[in-house]
């Protein structure tokens, strides 16, 4: 509603220059601010009008050429842990006395159109907010501008802070204009102008292309794009807001050992994707390595750990891996023992592990999950929380079925494809690793399907499977095995479809390349009806799952959704304006990422991290992460449709919803991703053709194609195949909705899971210990293991110590936040402001309630039995909405934790 002008101004009526605030109290009364303060407090809200001086604050002219519009400025600015309004250090006292002098934040309205007769931009007006008031969470400021009616429309907002702390803006909304209130989101930290006297721009929610953007602001956007993407030099500080991008070159730490120094990931020799710089000194024994420090620079809106609703996540898992795992190892002398009996890993969940007396009272605070504070024996204990996989059945692990049923309904969905070749054949050099030739023959396959097809039927009818992490592996196997305590093959696994659309397991293949003077050895092992050759099978699985679970952890889910994005997220600050469409509608899909994943390189990935102590490929871990995304990755392959089509999962069908058709019907992960995929595609669609009706838009468009540009060649510079053009509204909207899928369905998929699959670690061991009781064994092992076969699956399996850390951070990952941002859930403030985006998005978030009832459906169906069954969990884990915690369920719109 439009509210009261300001009265036209006498004609006679001058400007006046002041050199101070003053306090406008009629036509003709103007005295200095200063000796009207207290004055000024003890009457009525509108008996002054703070105005100041050009050189701080702009006095409001009484033109008698135009009427002034009284629109009411109120910022709002989050409460906040450690910064602003913290109670903490000296400077909370200057910064309160700021604010009751109401000199603390000064806005500047930046007008959106030009002056049109001197072609320049027109005079900011400006004033110092005022604090109003103030609850848990938020502190609103306020300041009633008079906006001339020449003044036209609002492009930005300047923002300059006064106070000697960073503060988070939430918004600022301008109310009193004749078309509605104007609506500023800002969702960011503003500097101190102490630190840096750059005033920040926040633009209003609406959108524009480049050539759109009003002359006004113009300048604006370009400074703005400027200032993120930063000179390149020197080393960040945590107040800045500069992308720029690096390798991957601090994981080692060669100054404290040189067991700890790692090859840079990135480049010719080590492929990979790039991070985000920062700038830190490079170590004194390696000049290509940076050294390691407390803290890892992220761009300060990309951290999380200061807002007090979102320390939900950042602080689990930083207690987790700073407090939690140490304490683990302080309470386990032997870090090598295994589990000496399987009651031994019951005691997990129902005794748990006694914690340092010196951790009392301290982590069951943060973690109460996992940590229960047990008052009288004053001690902390460790105590898991039994996943609903075991706890439906027990033994479900034990079986070949459900083995099977989670290659296509569990963690790690990503690696089962269709056999299109026979005979099986490695493409490695023979030289170097032996005959390529596969053991598992055609006589073996007929008798593992007992006659009810031949081989070659088998082929043509789609009905061979097979997990095959052979030639990925066995370069590795060599150099692993040199490690203490890990043991690692090439292996290939080889499944049936059966009539009821369930698969069953045929054989295992084991492959150890030459080495030392030894010959390559290789051998199959199959389900079997004898005592020594069932444990053999089990054994053999033990493998096989130790490869997929580190095959699932690096590249699965590190590399195809944490690694693959962080590129994304870069180019998208660096190259599109915060008013660009595109911007807006990746940005949510963004949140959090960087600083999960600049956590993950200090404690998860790092040398000796969570993740090389404790799973198979060890020191080698990222190295076979940099070999997959040289042999494997392809960004037109993360599409679903095309990851489908590209593992033979899936085939081309037009008529089919997505435009693929399953190979296996009951596939739960691709057949709820795809539904998944079509909302997701429908809504970028509507998106794109509102923005880009025709392809003119797309090519002309300068910032759009310099991301796309610089994504292609610098952050994923070291892949050259695989990358769609950019012309057409058909090549964004494939492009868009492959890198909304990657952090929402796909990351869902394989992480959320965690816990519920892997939470009993015997279902998927994260490391193999030991070698095959059958590959060149002594006379004392091969009886070993005849006599206590049960004892040699154990000590296969993780330490006790590498189960335990795994268990914990598994838990973690597997967690919602109560602040969770789920797909579809809540619209963005510039898309509510869209009529035509509105309704789009309402479309899309229906869509995404009907998947709900989908799965629901699908996993109420007896006819499903990869979903359904005694003691079979349902495959829920990408419904869209979850409560918090461990639930197995919900997709977030971004890699948050």
């Amino acid at each position: 509603m439009l509210k009261s002008r300001v009265p036209r101004s006498l004609s006679g009526q001058t400007l006046f220059s002041w050199q101070k605030p003053f306090v406008s109290a009629g036509e003709d009364h103007r005295i200095p601010f200063c000796s009207l303060q207290k004055q000024a407090f003890r009457t009525k809200r509108n008996t002054f009008r703070v105005c100041c001086s050009p050189n701080n604050v702009r006095a409001i002219a009484k033109s008698p050429a135009s009427e002034k519009t009284r629109v009411k400025a109120v910022a709002t600015v989050q409460v906040t842990v450690g910064g602003f309004l913290s109670n903490l250090g000296l400077t909370r006292g200057l910064d309160d006395i700021t604010d009751v002098l109401g000199k603390s934040i000064l806005l500047e309205l930046v007008a959106e159109e030009l002056d049109p007769n001197t072609g320049l931009g027109k005079e900011n007006l400006k004033g110092y907010a005022k604090r109003i008031n103030q609850d848990e969470n938020k502190v609103k400021y306020e300041f009633d501008f008079a906006v001339p009616e020449e003044f036209g429309e609002i492009g930005a907002v300047l923002v300059e802070n006064e106070h000697h702390k960073e503060i988070y803006f939430k918004n600022i909304t301008l109310d009193g204009f004749p078309n509605g209130t104007i609506n500023v989101t800002c969702n960011s930290w503003v500097h101190p102008k102490f630190d840096n006297p750059e005033k920040r721009v926040f633009f209003t929610n609406k959108s524009y292309l480049p050539f759109q953007t009003p002359g006004g602001v113009k300048k604006l956007r370009e400074k703005e794009l400027t200032v993120l993407r930063g000179d390149g030099q020197g080393e960040r500080k945590t107040p800045e807001r500069i992308y720029d991008y690096d390798v991957y070159n601090d994981l080692g730490d060669p100054d404290s050992s040189s067991e700890l120094a790692r090859p840079v990931l990135g480049g010719k020799d080590y492929p990979y994707p790039r991070r985000c710089r920062t700038g830190r000194p490079k170590t004194k024994k390696d000049p290509l390595s940076e050294s390691t420090s407390t803290t890892v620079y992220v761009p300060r809106d990309e951290a999380f750990s200061e807002v007090k609703s979102l320390t939900f996540s950042a602080k689990t898992v930083y207690s987790v891996l700073h407090a939690l795992v140490p304490a683990v190892e302080g309470s386990i002398l032997d870090r090598d023992a295994g589990f000496p009996y399987f009651t031994a890993i019951d005691s997990l969940f129902n005794e748990g592990i006694n914690l340092p007396v010196k951790t009392k009272g301290t982590l069951g605070n943060i973690l109460p999950r996992l940590v229960e504070a047990i008052t009288d024996a004053e001690k902390d204990v460790l105590c898991f929380e039994i996943p609903e996989m075991f706890e439906r059945d027990k033994f479900s692990w034990f079986r070949d079925e459900e083995f099977s049923r989670q290659t296509l309904a569990g963690l790690n969905p990503y690696s089962i494809e269709l056999v299109t070749e026979w005979p099986l054949k490695s493409k490695l050099d023979p030289k170097v690793y032996g005959p390529p030739e596969s053991a598992i023959t055609k006589e073996l396959v007929e008798l593992e399907i007992r006659g009810f097809m031949t081989l070659e039927e088998a082929l043509a009818q789609k009905k061979l499977f097979m997990l095959d992490y052979h030639d990925l592996l066995l370069p590795y196997v060599n150099k692993v095995r040199e490690i203490k305590g890990t043991i690692l093959y090439g292996s290939r696994t080889l499944f049936f479809l059966t009539p009821v659309g369930t698969l069953r397991p045929l054989a295992i293949e084991l492959t150890r390349p030459p080495s030392n003077g030894k010959a390559q050895w290789k051998q199959v092992f199959t389900p079997a009806w004898d005592a020594t050759g069932a444990w053999l099978w089990k054994l053999a699985k033990a493998h096989v799952l130790a490869h997929d679970s580190g095959y699932h952890q690096l590249v699965s889910h590190w590399l195809r959704t944490h690694c693959a994005t962080e590129p994304y997220i870069i180019a998208t600050n660096r190259q599109l304006s915060a008013m660009h469409p595109i911007y807006r509608l990746l940005h949510p899909h963004w949140r959090y990422t960087m600083e999960i994943n600049a956590l993950a390189r200090e404690a998860l990935i790092n040398a000796n991290g969570i993740i090389e102590s404790s799973f198979t490929p060890g020191k080698y871990s990222m190295e076979l992460s940099s070999a997959a995304y040289d042999q494997q990755w392809r960004f037109d392959l993360q599409a679903l449709p095309a990851d489908l089509i590209s593992r033979g999962m899936a085939v081309k069908d037009p008529s089919a919803p997505q435009g693929v058709k399953l190979t296996i019907e009951d596939y739960p992960f691709g057949s709820d991703g795809l539904v998944l995929w079509g909302a997701i595609k429908e809504w970028v669609s509507d998106h794109v053709s509102h923005y880009y009706p025709e392809a003119s838009l797309i090519q002309s468009d300068q910032e759009l194609q310099a991301w796309w540009t610089e994504i292609r060649t610098v952050g994923h510079g070291d892949k050259k195949e695989g990358w769609p053009l950019l012309k057409t509204p058909e090549d964004l909207i494939g492009i868009l909705t492959t890198m909304i899928w990657v952090p929402s369905g796909h990351h869902a998929a394989v992480n959320f899971g965690q816990y519920a699959y892997a939470g009993y670690f015997p279902n998927r061991p994260t490391i193999a210990r030991t070698k095959m009781p059958t590959e060149d064994p002594s006379d004392e092992e091969w009886k070993s293991f005849e006599q206590r076969p049960e004892e040699a699956l154990l000590k296969c399996f993780p330490s006790q110590l590498q189960a335990t850390k795994v268990m914990a951070i598994l838990d973690v990952l597997s967690n919602h936040s109560p602040d969770e941002e789920y797909i579809g859930e809540g619209i963005e403030p510039s898309w509510e402001e869209n009529p035509i985006i509105k309704a789009a998005f309402e479309i899309f978030s229906g869509r995404l309630k009907e998947l709900e009832g989908i799965i629901d459906a699908r996993n109420a169906d007896r006819n499903l039995k990869n979903r359904t069954g005694a003691g079979v969990v349902p495959y829920q884990l990408l419904k869209p909405v979850s409560e918090p915690g461990v639930t197995a369920q919900g997709v977030p719109n971004s890699i948050s934790i």
